[in-house]
């Protein structure tokens, strides 16, 4: 959720939109690029796109976008670079002369040629000295193999030549274990071929060689004892050291395709044993050189990098402003003559001076003979709508924009969403000890939201952040109701005082309310700590929340529909005045606002009337006598006059606006009557015309008007039933968090604690603490506020509540994504 405006907002009027104007600007061509920066600085128009037909190639500055494209790259390979590095661009660049776009562009080409140049004499140094890794530890092993095969060779024919056997190679040996004796004039020059396979393909390796030469080879491998980078790839991994023997060209040529294909590399290794050591000699000379030769070039390498660092956020803006600028001129119409541009826009009425300083600071910067043209143009079209919001209104304002943005000029209910939200909210949610860990978690990013808000976070702790006042809001309301409540992670405490309410003798204790008697003075705040626990919790706590929610939920239809009043006065609509809102205040009150009225008598007189027995018969038997159910005198005439009211609102709601938006359709084309398109309703109308702005020669579809207020008017009767019902979400949900509460403390927390255990006991606080955070904190609040969210977007704000327009874009250079493009 974004801050649009900070915390320094001039002062809101949240109720409305802001008042906006369709603005046209002439702007020479010698100024346009200035007089558009300096307007993306101000952040107050919305300019529309003159060239739709046009595709993005066919656009004037079509070429400085490709360009802005081809720098926007480079940044974000210095970028990479600087990541694979180890650092980060310096937030804050260092202060040099603003380059132009054309010099700055050059800068950039040289620095990514160079770091390109430096990327690939450091690739190339790397893979030799990989190579040579690889090598030495090639020659240190097969080395090895080859030295203990000659030492047995030796012993061997020293053994055969004291057996008088004759003269054996030094081959023999290695063969020796596939042949026990060998034919000396059958004997052959075996070759070898040395190198390294990845561990992974060793078995494939040894099994392939063998099927391809059917056998007629011998394969020795050694493991690495540690991962090794591979040069092609540059990633470390486990290999092993392969010497293969074999007889004969074709079987040669057979190994060293089976070594390309599993990515073996070869090395070239000398049998003598003089040579192995001298080769391992010059090859450590050389990797020592190499690695001198690379660790001077990472070091010139970051020396770049960081110098690139240092300025690359200023880079970095000045692209993406320089590109969003070009974006925004390939919007405006090319006049006629060449000479200038033309551009249309939506900007607030408290803008235009503003905006007209912006055009003349332009044309006195950029030097030009001609100022811009600013002038107000006429037009019918709905303008964008614009609520000046600041951090704290901001997240309020996006939970209502999420149902749908406002109308232009239409209530908008944000402005009650900043208590009523955080109050139903708290209704569920009421206990002090868990509404004070919830400040104490939001406190932490309202406290630390200037570095927070400079930071990258996750996608929730980003969305937690941006609702931090929302959070705020909702875990004060929670401590005022568990205040009310009188619950502290489920335990009651007689903060204002001591409880009324005292045993008359030990058998009451294990009672509900028998043997209870009041002994002192009312408690003065919220609910008395007698009524917690066992005793009687169930008959009076839930009673007193089940109501409080019936009393909550008509208050806010209440509200919505008196918001669906101001919009028709404002919008100067009479029929919607006399035909919706009359009929549905008196729909809803002589039914629901009846039944919140015997509560709150009920309350003030502790009468033992039943008040469902009361609305039920009041529809089914409203001639009856009340009985021990009245409440006030005249209670039976005030239900009948009230049940007539309500029956007779409905074909009130549902006749007459039909029959009245015709006769003006009529009267309208006939010349009769002149009265304005805003005194109709113009949502009606454009489903009788088929058009929102509407034809003098259509015809006026009457049924489709009448079966759209039919079903108006069916939506509302039930909605009035089922949208009451729907607030006692707000006593389930409260009941469900204190039945929890109670859960963990006495099953968990009250359960360790009798062990006398100190163990358990730990225990019993980790499990307890563990649950509370995980269950109350996050899942019940979570839960909360979809249940409060669900009240005000389909409760509340469909007694009233359009919310089919749309939100007010500025080309603002404060609104450019962090991301790259």
């Amino acid at each position: 959720m974004g801050d649009r405006g900070g915390g320094c907002c001039p002062p809101m009027d949240l109720f409305r939109s802001e008042a906006m104007q369709l603005v046209q600007l002439i702007i020479p061509m010698e100024s346009a690029h200035l007089t558009v920066s300096y307007l993306g600085d101000l952040g107050l128009i919305q300019f529309k796109d003159l060239n739709s037909d046009k595709s993005p190639f066919q656009r004037t500055y079509a070429a400085q976008i490709k360009r802005c494209g081809e720098m926007a790259r480079k940044l974000r390979f210095f970028k990479e670079q600087m990541l694979k590095a180890g650092f980060s661009p310096s937030a804050k660049s260092l202060g040099e002369t603003d380059n132009g776009f054309d010099d700055l562009e050059v800068k950039l080409g040289e620095l990514e040629a160079e770091l390109v140049e430096m990327n690939a004499n450091g690739d190339k140094l790397q893979r030799g000295y990989t190579e040579l890794l690889e090598y030495k530890l090639v020659l240190q092993k097969a080395g090895e193999f080859f030295t203990s095969a000659q030492r047995s060779a030796t012993a061997q024919q020293r053994e055969m030549e004291s057996q008088q056997m004759g003269d054996e190679t030094l081959e023999t040996p290695l063969l020796r274990e596939q042949e026990t004796a060998t034919d000396l004039s059958k004997q052959v020059k075996l070759g070898f071929i040395t190198g390294l396979v990845p561990r992974e393909k060793s078995m494939a390796f040894e099994r392939i060689l063998f099927r391809a030469t059917r056998g007629n080879v011998f394969l020795k491998q050694v493991p690495a004892e540690e991962p090794i980078t591979d040069p092609v790839s540059g990633e470390k991994m486990e290999k092993n050291v392969f010497v293969v023997f074999y007889s004969g060209e074709r079987a040669k040529n057979k190994i060293l395709k089976i070594c390309e294909a599993f990515g073996a590399n070869r090395y070239p290794f000398a049998e003598d044993l003089g040579k192995q050591a001298l080769m391992i000699t010059e090859v450590s000379g050389r990797i020592s050189e190499l690695k001198t030769t690379i660790d001077a070039g990472l070091l010139q390498r970051d020396n770049l990098l960081r110098t690139i660092g240092d300025q690359f956020e200023q880079w970095n803006l000045k692209v993406k402003k320089e590109k969003s600028i070009y974006h925004t001129l390939n919007m405006l119409s090319l006049d006629v003559t060449k000479k200038c541009l033309v551009a249309e826009g939506w900007s607030p009425v408290f803008a235009t001076k503003q905006i007209q300083e912006a055009l003349q600071r332009a044309a006195f910067d950029s030097n030009s003979q001609v100022g811009a043209i600013f002038q107000v143009l006429h037009t019918r079209e709905s303008p964008p709508t614009y609520f000046r919001t600041n951090k704290f209104t901001s997240a309020f304002q996006e939970i209502v924009d999420a149902y749908g943005v406002a109308k232009y000029q239409e209530a908008n209910p944000g402005v009650y969403t900043i208590v009523t939200f955080p109050f139903l909210f708290a209704v569920m949610f009421g206990d002090w000890g868990h509404g004070i860990c919830l400040l104490l978690a939001t406190l932490y990013f309202i406290v630390r939201e200037k570095k927070l808000s400079s930071q990258k976070l996750g996608d929730i702790t980003e969305m937690t952040f941006g609702g931090r006042y929302v959070i705020m809001m909702m875990s004060l309301f929670s401590i005022y109701t568990g205040l009310v409540y009188n619950e502290f992670f489920s335990v009651p405490f007689e903060l204002f005082g001591r409880s009324a309410y005292a045993c008359r003798d030990l058998s009451c204790r294990d009672a509900t309310t028998v043997g209870l008697i009041k002994v002192r003075d009312t408690y003065p705040f919220g609910v008395d700590p007698a009524w917690h626990g066992s005793r009687s919790e169930l008959p009076f706590l839930n009673s007193l929340k089940m109501k409080m929610s019936i009393l909550l939920g008509v208050a806010q239809m209440n509200l919505g529909i008196i918001l669906s009043y101001f919009n028709a006065i404002f919008f100067r609509n009479s029929l919607n005045v006399w035909f919706q809102f009359i009929p549905q205040m008196i729909f809803l009150n002589s039914l629901f606002g009846y039944l919140s009225f015997l509560i709150i008598v009920k309350w003030s007189t502790g009468s033992q009337a039943d008040l469902y027995h009361i609305l039920i018969y009041m529809f089914l038997s409203p001639t009856d006598e009340l009985g021990e159910n009245q409440l006030f005198p005249g209670q039976k005439i005030t239900q009948q006059v009230l049940l007539l009211l309500a029956l007779v609102s409905v074909p009130w709601m549902l006749l007459p606006k039909p029959f009245l938006l015709k006769r003006q359709h009529e009267n309208r084309h006939q010349g009769q009557s002149y009265a304005p398109l805003e005194s109709t309703d113009e949502t009606l109308l454009s489903v009788a015309n088929h058009d929102s702005h509407g034809h003098d020669h259509e015809e006026f579809e009457f049924s489709e008007v009448f079966v759209h207020q039919l079903i108006h008017t069916i939506e509302f009767v039930l909605g009035a039933v089922s949208n009451t019902a729907s607030y006692l979400r707000l006593w389930a949900l409260s009941l469900a968090h204190s039945e929890l509460s109670v859960v963990f403390y006495e099953k968990v927390l009250l359960l360790a604690w009798g062990y006398n255990n100190i163990i358990i006991l730990i225990v019993g606080i980790i499990v307890f603490t563990f649950a509370t955070v995980g269950v109350l904190l996050i899942m019940e609040t979570l839960s909360a506020f979809l249940h409060a969210l669900r009240l005000h977007w389909v409760e509340f704000q469909n007694k009233f509540y359009e919310g089919d327009g749309y939100k007010f874009y500025p080309f603002s250079f404060a609104l450019l994504d962090d991301e790259d493009d």
